[in-house]
Order: structure tokens, then sequence, then C-alpha cells
């Protein structure tokens, strides 16, 4: 089983069903929920009535994961997007390669931070720093998005500072690695600076899973606690709470 091509499968049929139905955006996110219960239910093993107990295979595994992101991705939801812009958007999805249609679905994330080389992280809020630099690659936007105390360091001109060298090299890396990503892409992706809090920055809380939002454990709209991350100020449902509802349906006997 190709979890890869088959995620972007069904996010063709469903951008196609969104065309064909007048942007029925509901309609089509039931159509994606059952479809994943049912093959959850058909290729899981499990007790039945007992969530706990749901088992995937390796192959399998990152499905739902896909089918998380497509239902929040631009492609079934349209809002502050206009026709023609969700038009292009779709447009892309049939037109790209697999590769470029799973960066859509699911953007790839990346940190830089002064304790090692750029790693790949999860695009989730507890990825999001004030000591870290992200790169957020949508296929169709590249956001470098600076923690709260990068961006500060950025306006005191820290880098300018020949003792300072290293934190020069460090916001020099994913401005090249952007470049890079940009390059032979067409369209042209999107370039965007932005900081944490700043008004750019919500192109990246956008796309990532809100496992720290008011509703957690949290206070409500509070910045920089340790260990946290970002909290997200959504009603979204984030992928935890997903998976759990999905567990719960795919397991039930009826």
């Amino acid at each position: 089983f190709d979890q890869d091509a088959a995620a972007v499968l069904v996010a063709r049929q469903a951008a196609d069903m969104m065309e064909r139905n007048s942007n029925a955006v509901q309609r089509v996110m039931r159509w994606v929920d059952q479809l994943v219960i049912s093959l959850v239910k058909r290729f899981g093993t499990y007790v039945p009535g007992d969530a706990a107990s749901l088992r995937l295979p390796q192959t399998f595994s990152l499905f739902p994961v896909f089918m998380y992101h497509l239902r929040r991705s631009e492609f079934l939801q349209v809002f502050n997007n206009s026709p023609d812009e969700t038009t292009f958007y779709r447009c892309s999805l049939n037109r790209e390669t697999c590769f470029n249609d799973l960066i859509m679905i699911q953007p790839t994330l990346h940190s830089y931070t002064f304790s090692g080389p750029p790693s790949a992280v999860l695009l989730d809020s507890t990825s999001v720093h004030p000591e870290h630099i992200l790169l957020l690659d949508t296929f169709f936007d590249v956001v470098i998005h600076y923690g709260s105390t990068i961006a500060s360091w950025v306006e005191q001109r820290y880098q300018e500072r020949p003792e300072y060298e290293n934190f020069k090299l460090l916001l020099q890396a994913p401005k090249a690695d952007a470049e890079r990503l940009m390059t032979g892409r067409f369209p042209c992706p999107r370039l965007t600076e932005c900081n944490q809090h700043g008004s750019q920055a919500r192109i990246l809380l956008n796309r990532i899973n809100p496992s720290v939002n008011y509703t957690s454990a949290s206070p409500y709209g509070a910045h920089n606690t340790p260990g946290v991350g970002e909290v997200v100020l959504t009603d979204d449902a984030s992928l935890q709470t997903f998976m759990a509802h999905l567990k719960k349906l795919a397991v039930s006997p009826t």
C-alpha cells in the first residue's frame, strides 16, 4: 500500500468533488472522514469497542495524518481565498508530482538552532520556540519564521558584531535553504520573513497542528511558556483530537 500516492489520489478526488458541488465543504469533509474511518476499520487490528487497542500497519500509519492536514488545506477550506486562488491551488494539485502534492497537503518544517545542524521537526505548535528559526515550505509559500528572542537579537543588530559571527551564520542558513527550495519551482513560491507574534506569522500558525491552544492546559493567550511552544488561538481540532475520534469510531461495533 502506497500511502503517499493514496493521499494524493484522495486529495485530487476531494478537490474535484468541491468543484462539482459548489464548494460544499461539509459534504466533502464528511466523505473524507467516512473514507478514513472505513479504511482504518478494514485494515487496522483492534479489539471491538477498545480504542486503545487499535494498531495500524506501518505502510498505512501516516495516511490518517495526511487526511487531517488535507481537511485543513486550501483545497477544502476556501475561506479567505479568492475563487481564482482556489482554482489555482486545485489545478496545481492535479498538475504536480506526487512529491510536490504531498508538500501541498502536509508542508515541511525545519528548525535552525545553535545546538546543531538544521533538522526536520513536527508540523506542530510545540515546534515554535523563541530561540529557534523555522523554515516552512507549503509549495506555494516559503516562510522563514524568527522566534521572539531571535527577532530581538536581529533588532539589536547582534549579527553585525564580530563576536556574534555564529549568529550571523545562523541567520544565513534558512535564507540559503529557502533560495534552494524556490529555485526551479514554477510558479515561484512567495517568500515571507516574519517574527513570532507578528502579523505574517499567521501563515505558519494556519498550517501547524494546534496541539497547544486556548482549550489546553496552557493559560489563555500565553506566550513563550517554557517547553510548551506557541499557543494557537483557534477552534480547529488538533491532530490528537482527530485521531482520538477516529479510533473511537473505527473500533465501534456498529
